[in-house]
């Protein structure tokens, strides 16, 4: 099968939006300019041949200005203007015009209205939005000059001083407005690439307090959480669990230095991770009623360590509870409860500082576009729901 052609934007126009818009309509307009005015142009100049006007020559130089007008239009959309474009246009309106006497009847060359003034005027008007005004200034003031010279010598004074005049206020005009636009368009694109860069600064850094939010929850809930737990007493004597618990730990801290394994995106069986979470704590009795759900990689890693760190604190702060974990369909999304019928606690005295439920429970579902919801006081166990919606 043939490849498809595939379009691509340019890098100017992604780099630099406005500018890049500009310079298409720059592009575009004097292309259609050009094309539109060298072919109406090239009826009414073979249209009118009265004398003096010399058909042998008109015929040859309306030819060359009609297949140079097509040419132009085709380089103009397919490539831009280049500067070879715009000499090139210069230079055969300037010799068109010098060729008035021979080119113009005398009765339509008054009025400003021949087919060589539009075509003058085509390519001053061109020359400005096309080109540096260093460059096209001077260009269009060749033009007029050459057009005031030939309007002179066809014994018409007249019209060759009111169209020169035009062709010079068509010059300021054009010229001051392209570089109004290309001025503000410039301050825009600069105004446009600062604010890419601090939403890029924004994003790494974000990028990095997350990545340090992330391994501090999982320092939290491993490491940290068996040192505690040790420091507590909730251990005595030799444990095989405790071996096992260290195991886990040492196998967390070895992808935290290593920082490679990037969890899959593809639907998991977030019922068999809440299963191997309860299997990690050996030494809590948990009640199990696990409707089974598929979520995305990412979610079942956040919702099962949510859930570990939330029994982790059972084990750490009401050794002797019960437990029992839950987990629901509930529309698009899940939600997982973990209830025990431990001291509980009055979460409104917890310390700002603490990190347990602050980043391991919350700030993980958070992670996720997900929350969590930590109901308990003094006397009456605790229950921490988390709810992921799902994907809008």
């Amino acid at each position: 099968m043939p490849a498809v052609p595939v379009r691509t934007v340019p890098p100017a126009v992604l780099d630099s939006p406005a500018g890049g818009a500009l310079s298409l309509i720059f592009t575009t307009l004097p292309a259609l300019l050009r094309l539109s005015c060298g072919l109406v142009g090239a009826v009414v100049a073979v249209s009118v041949r009265t004398p003096p006007v010399r058909v042998g020559l008109l015929l040859p130089v309306v030819a060359l200005l009609t297949a140079w007008s097509l040419w132009y239009g085709a380089r103009a959309l397919r490539g831009g203007v280049t500067p070879a474009l715009v000499a090139g246009d210069v230079l055969l309106t300037t010799v068109a015009c010098l060729l008035v006497p021979h080119l113009v009847a005398p009765e339509v060359l008054p009025g400003e209205g021949s087919w060589i003034a539009v075509l003058a005027s085509t390519t001053v008007i061109n020359a400005q939005v096309t080109a540096p005004a260093r460059w096209s200034v001077p260009a269009a003031l060749l033009v007029a000059a050459g057009y005031g010279v030939g309007a002179q010598a066809a014994g018409n004074a007249r019209e060759a001083t009111a169209h020169t005049a035009t062709l010079l206020v068509q010059t300021a005009l054009t010229a001051m407005m392209s570089t109004v636009m290309r001025r503000r368009i410039g301050r825009a694109d600069r105004a446009f690439a600062a604010h890419q860069r601090l939403a890029s600064e924004a994003l790494v850094a974000r990028t990095a307090r997350e990545s340090e939010r992330r391994q501090n929850r999982d320092l939290h809930d491993t490491v940290l959480g068996t040192l505690t737990m040790v420091g507590l007493g909730a251990v005595s004597g030799p444990s095989e669990a405790l071996r096992r618990r260290c195991a886990a730990d040492l196998r967390t801290l070895t992808a935290l230095a290593d920082a490679r394994a990037v969890p899959g995106d593809g639907p998991v069986s977030l019922d068999d991770r809440l299963r191997s979470v309860r299997d990690r704590l050996p030494e809590l009795p948990v009640a199990l009623d696990l409707a089974a759900c598929a979520v995305p990689a990412a979610v079942a890693d956040a919702v099962a360590e949510s859930v570990f760190a939330a029994l982790s604190n059972v084990v750490r702060h009401a050794p002797g509870a019960h437990a029992e974990l839950r987990v629901r369909r509930v529309g698009g999304g899940v939600a997982a409860e973990v209830v025990d019928d431990g001291p509980g606690f009055d979460p409104a005295v917890v310390s700002p500082h603490r990190y347990g439920l602050r980043e391991s429970v919350r700030g993980r579902m958070a992670a996720i576009g997900g929350s969590a919801r930590i109901d308990s006081a003094p006397g009456a166990g605790t229950r921490i729901r988390l709810e992921w919606p799902g994907v809008g």
